[in-house]
């Protein structure tokens, strides 16, 4: 049964950036370092408790933890249903970490008072939306996140930063036009079994039955939100435009959790709600994965702008993610789900460092950067970790969700597994060459005066480079965690769908002791 404490601690988590939006919104212009001050002290509020919730967290419970859950609107059956597992968890972590870094680490160009609110404001709609059990409330949350964002790209992006923004909020509404229409739908058609109206996600999954082609509608209904968020080849065009027109604190935002929101979507309420037609949909979803792998990679090799090359790399990254979980076994959506953290941690640190970039040299294009590690060796080492971390170099933490993912997708989708390795490679490719001609070589008269990191840089820096560390060489105390949850989802798919996850593989007879053997024949 779902574990309920009295201290509503992931309620605090969703409300104290809503207190922290509207205080600053309170404080005069005329003091600019009390609103950072109040930023500041908000975000790690935040980022405290939910650290609290891991230190607290059972690693061999599977159930949902810290469940708070009270009715909201009664007569139409929406609660205020707050919980978190293995799956949820260290996003939530995630999201609360990576929000002070992002204050901390950078300011706005101007007007700091909107800006932090807007941030504020950003980080309560992405912890809701992970900690939502009600279709109703996640929608919500998972509404609220689109207008922060969009004033963000757009009051401080770059120079084509209202088209950016604009494109950005119309893929996404358009999107969650659908997954509004079927979350009203499966209410209404799950209250026959149910017995009353609810938009309980654990009752509507427990309890509710869907017709083949009922269910495999509805499915699609939250699938066209979610592969649009990802976001999933072909509705990723969105993305790069949103990516380099954004500050670079909306990038690492976005690329840290924002995309999670489409990958967790899939777990949480895809797999979890309609079974049957998730398995159904598995040939549809793992081809779109595996192209947006190979596309992704071929389009970053082919960018000039340093920017925008990140950016086409999170399509292919969120590819492997995509691909693990239509696998549907416990190594490869256990490897998603870390696959998530990592990507937040990798990607979001590369932006941070290509933002950095520009402030110092007003430029992205990558032919007019050259010789940086001679003058800068510190920033250079920097970004060496975290580009190592992206390709996926063992050691370091994106080789763990990397590798899990393919082995095990090898199991149920061997040929999709095997063409999505070929990323992999572009990869290193794109990421290695970039590198080659951004910091090799002697520097030019620009590029000569290149400022190495300054103090509050680099300590924002090593948060993230610790992270990549520790993660790579010790992942178990973040899998443990996972992974029960993830096999109570496989039992639920299983349970209620015709999919068969692979047998165990035993051990090969030449490895088996001759007792062994002899007690076998």
């Amino acid at each position: 049964m779902p574990e309920q404490i009295s201290f509503p601690i992931l309620t605090a988590i969703v409300f104290l950036p809503i207190i922290g939006a509207l205080l600053v919104t309170l404080l005069s212009d005329r003091r600019p370092e009390w609103v950072k001050l109040c930023a500041i002290l908000f975000s790690v509020g935040t980022g405290a408790l939910s650290l609290w919730v891991l230190a607290s967290f059972k690693s061999s419970n599977a159930d949902f933890q810290f469940v708070s859950q009270h009715d909201w609107i009664k007569a139409w059956g929406i609660s205020w249903h707050l919980g978190v597992d293995g799956i949820s968890l260290f996003l939530v972590v995630l999201t609360g970490v990576l929000f002070p870094l992002v204050i901390l680490g950078i300011d706005p160009h101007h007007d700091q008072k909107r800006y932090f609110a807007w941030l504020l404001l950003l980080e309560a709609g992405v912890m809701g939306s992970f900690l939502s059990l009600d279709l109703v409330l996640f929608f919500l949350f998972f509404e609220i996140v689109l207008v922060p964002m969009y004033f963000l790209i757009g009051g401080w992006g770059y120079d084509n930063r209202v088209y950016a923004a604009t494109k950005f909020f119309l893929f996404t509404m358009f999107g969650s036009a659908f997954m509004l229409v079927g979350i009203v739908a499966t209410a209404a058609l799950a209250r026959h079994d149910v017995g009353y109206l609810t938009f309980d996600l654990v009752t509507l999954a427990e309890h509710a039955s869907f017709a083949t082609n009922t269910g495999r509608w509805l499915f699609f209904s939250f699938a066209i939100a979610f592969a649009v968020k990802v976001p999933l080849f072909p509705f990723h065009t969105w993305l790069p435009d949103a990516h380099t027109q954004a500050p670079t604190g909306g990038s690492v935002i976005l690329a840290g959790v924002m995309l999670k929101l489409g990958t967790y979507g899939f777990l949480r309420f895809g797999l979890y709600l309609f079974p049957e037609a998730a398995v159904w949909a598995r040939p549809l979803f793992l081809t779109l994965a595996t192209i947006g792998i190979v596309y992704g990679a071929i389009a970053a090799t082919m960018q000039t702008d340093l920017k925008r090359l990140v950016a086409y790399s999170s399509v292919a990254h969120l590819g492997f993610i995509v691909l693990g979980i239509f696998a549907m076994t416990s190594q490869a959506i256990t490897g998603s789900v870390a696959q998530m953290i990592n990507h937040g941690v990798s990607t979001g640190a590369l932006f941070l460092l290509v933002g950095m970039i520009y402030e110092r040299r007003h430029t992205r294009e990558i032919s007019q950067l050259r010789g940086i590690q001679k003058v800068a060796p510190i920033f250079a080492a920097a970004f060496t970790v975290v580009m190592l971390s992206s390709i996926g170099v063992p050691g370091l933490n994106g080789f763990v969700g990397e590798f899990l993912v393919l082995i095990g997708s090898f199991q149920t989708a061997r040929w999709w597994t095997i063409i999505a390795t070929t990323g992999v490679i572009l990869a290193a490719l794109y990421l290695l060459w970039a590198y080659q001609r951004v910091f090799h070589g002697e520097p030019d008269e620009e590029n000569s005066t290149f400022a190495e990191l300054k103090l509050r840089e680099g300590m924002v820096l090593m948060v993230f480079i610790g992270i990549i560390g520790f993660t790579g060489l010790y992942p178990k105390p973040m899998l443990e965690r996972i992974e029960p949850s993830v096999d109570k989802l496989i039992e639920h798919v299983v349970s209620h769908s015709d999919f068969m996850p692979p047998a165990e593989i035993m051990p090969p007879a030449e490895i088996m002791p001759p007792e062994e053997m002899e007690l076998e024949k």
